[in-house]
Order: C-alpha cells, then sequence, then structure tokens
C-alpha cells in the first residue's frame, strides 16, 4: 500500500502526548486499515501501555466508557478518540466479551487478539505501521482473513463472523476460504447475539456498496435465530441497483416470497426496528407485493416514505410528487371545519372527507374551496 497516510492533528497531538508520558500510543484498528486504503476514516482509536487511570490522569477531558476492559474516551478539541490500554484477553464464555483482561502485555499481544489480519495493525505518530500479521499484504489482494485460528475468533465472539461478512461488502473483500469454512462451522453461535447487534450489522450490510452479500447471512445460517428454513433456490432480485433507504424492504420481500419469515412487521420487530421504520418497510413490501402503479392512491394509502422505498427510481412517481398534486387530506382545499358549517358530524364527516379526496385524486383541477363545498352541499341536500 503506498496511500499517503494523514493523521489528525489531535490524534498525532494524543499519541505524543503519552510517548512525552513515557508510554507507547499507536492509532490502531479501523483507522489504520481505512488509511493504508486511502479512505478518510471516520473515527480514531488508540492503544497505548498507559493504565487507564493513568490516561485519566494525563488527559483532563475524558470519559471511563470501558474502564472494566480498558477504554478511556479521550475529548480532543478535534474530536473523541477512544484510548484503550494493551491488553491481552482470557476465555469467551458467552461468545461475546471476555472473562477477564490482563492489561500490560506488549503490543504485538494486543493486536493478536483482534479479528481481521487488515483490522491488526497500528501506527505510530510519525506514521510508521507495525503488521505482525500481514494486514497490508491482504489488503493488496483485497482479502478477508482472521488474526490466527478462525475458528477460536469466532468461538470467542460470535458478531466477528457478522462483521466479516459486512467488511466483505463494505470493503468489496473476498473471505478467505478457512475463514468462509469457520464461519460456516461457528454459524450457530450467532443464536447468542442481541437483535440490536444483529440489526446494526444487517444494516451496515444492506447500506454497502456490495448489498448483496447480505444473502451470505442468510445462506450461512447467521440469522437463524430470526428466520425459518426458507427455500434458497427461491428468486432474489438485484440489491444494488436500489437506493440505500430502499433495499431493506427488497431484502424483506425475498424473506416473505422464499419461506424465511411469516411477515416484514414480525422480523423488523424482533430485530428491534424502531416503529416508524417497521411501519415505512411493511407499508413498501405489500406495495411492492401488489404490483400497483396507482401512484397518488399509493400515496394516499400508504404515504410518501413507504412509497419511494417500494420504487425510488419511477419517474411517474416523482413527476406525481413534484406537481404539487392532492393525494392527501392536508392538501385538501377544505377540512373538517368547513364541512361541519355544513351540518356534517362524526364518522360521516370523515367518509365525506375521504369521498372528496378521492374525487379530487381523480379530477386534480376541482381542487377548490368553491367546488368542494358545492360537492358536499349537494350530497347533504340529495
Amino acid at each position: 500500500m503506498t496511500a499517503r497516510i494523514t493523521i489528525p492533528p489531535q490524534v498525532q497531538a494524543l499519541l505524543r502526548q503519552l510517548n512525552a508520558a513515557g508510554f507507547s500510543a499507536y492509532a490502531v484498528g479501523g483507522c489504520v486499515r481505512d488509511s493504508l486504503l486511502g479512505r478518510r476514516p471516520s473515527d480514531w482509536d488508540a492503544a497505548t501501555s498507559a493504565m487507564p487511570e493513568e490516561v485519566l490522569a494525563l488527559f483532563p477531558r475524558c470519559v471511563p466508557t470501558g474502564i472494566k476492559h480498558g477504554t478511556v474516551t479521550v475529548l480532543a478539541p478535534g474530536g473523541k478518540v477512544e484510548v484503550t490500554t494493551f491488553r491481552a484477553e482470557g476465555a469467551y464464555s458467552d461468545h461475546r466479551r471476555p472473562d477477564r483482561v490482563a492489561f500490560g502485555c506488549p503490543l504485538e499481544a494486543d493486536l493478536a487478539r483482534r479479528d481481521l489480519t487488515v483490522n491488526a495493525m497500528a501506527m505510530d505518530a510519525a506514521g510508521h505501521v507495525t503488521d505482525p500479521f500481514g494486514g497490508r499484504a491482504d489488503l493488496e489482494r483485497g482479502l478477508l482473513r482472521c488474526v490466527g485460528e478462525p475458528e477460536r475468533r469466532f468461538d470467542e465472539d460470535a458478531l466477528r463472523m457478522l462483521r466479516t461478512i459486512r467488511f466483505s461488502a463494505q470493503l468489496c473483500f473476498e473471505i478467505e476460504p478457512r475463514t468462509m469454512e469457520a464461519v460456516r462451522e461457528f454459524a450457530p453461535l450467532a443464536a447468542s447475539l442481541s437483535a440490536e447487534r444483529v440489526r446494526d450489522e444487517l444494516g451496515k450490510t444492506l447500506r454497502s456498496p456490495r448489498p448483496d452479500v447480505v444473502w451470505q447471512l442468510v445462506d450461512f445460517r447467521l440469522l437463524d435465530a430470526f428466520l425459518s428454513s426458507g427455500d434458497a433456490s427461491a428468486e432474489r432480485p438485484a440489491l444494488s441497483p436500489a437506493p440505500k433507504y430502499a433495499r431493506l424492504a427488497r431484502f424483506c420481500l425475498a424473506l416473505e416470497l422464499g419461506g424465511y419469515i411469516m411477515s416484514t412487521s414480525s422480523l423488523l420487530t424482533a430485530l428491534r426496528f424502531d416503529s416508524a421504520s417497521v411501519r415505512t418497510t411493511s407499508s413498501a413490501v405489500e406495495i411492492l407485493r401488489s404490483g400497483r402503479r396507482d401512484w397518488k392512491r399509493l400515496l394516499r394509502d400508504y404515504g410518501e416514505p413507504a412509497v419511494l422505498a417500494a420504487h425510488p427510481k419511477n419517474r411517474a412517481l416523482r413527476e406525481v410528487l413534484r406537481s404539487g398534486e392532492c393525494w392527501a387530506l392536508h392538501d385538501l382545499a377544505i377540512g373538517g371545519a368547513e364541512l361541519k358549517q355544513l351540518g356534517y358530524s362524526g364518522p360521516e364527516l370523515g367518509r365525506e372527507l375521504d369521498r372528496l379526496l378521492n374525487h379530487v385524486i381523480d379530477h386534480p383541477a376541482d381542487n377548490r374551496a368553491d367546488i368542494l363545498c358545492k360537492l358536499a352541499e349537494r350530497k347533504v341536500m340529495g
């Protein structure tokens, strides 16, 4: 990798301050990986030989975010940096977090506990990279490979399997065969993961440059805690052409048609999606299943977010939205107050508003207060 690495000033200052106090300190993990790929890291993490209490004493603005595991968040002027003490880890009896951690190990031992070689590199304040496990070469090859034995890495932390799939989608990398086989072997451990963790990895995979990789989560049975046994031969529409916000609905529809789930709402609720996302995505799936194209009535029945999620690139739909034509009660030229003056009340008032809206959807030019009041008067008189 020949990408020029630029360390943000606040990170460089933090590393140098730790060095000046007599401690080793490095940027580690994803920020090093992304820098070597020529990408701008979204956040920066550091590892140091300083103990957590020494980090707290050295930096006046800190938050002890994970002090038990040696992590302190330093609130630097240019942004926060998570600083973790070099550590070795004991057994993972819950397949998620180590039962114990031991501080004071060398840098290489700290890097050895990480999931993938491309995430197991460190960079000092001068930009020099420490790479004991061949992560740089794997970046060159576009390969995801576990540090050490993949079976051990996934047995320690089941989330690493979902992260491996997600990184494959985000980085457009292939997964090394032994690592891939270990994912298949240890997939049942994913049942121990929280719904929120699974939801987050699923979402990141769907929003990636290669969203169709999400099917590996299904085929490797990493989502078995939330899915039934479906038909792997069922049609799977390509997800990549759809905008990021529209991919979840297409994925859920394919799961429904393949017999993996009873309904989109039940899956998303189990995965702890917020109620608005459940409602919008479920409606988008209904629209896709129906094949309907009567845009204004679809907008009336499901709302703009759901219809756009189902048909994000449809020109006719976009033209309807740009036209400003009425398809919702709030755009109707008259409302409940006018109908009350004409003698409407209770459920009858609501039914009349719906009738007038349907009339305006068919006759856009009639969305005027005088015309609609006359239509309502005729019905009362009739």
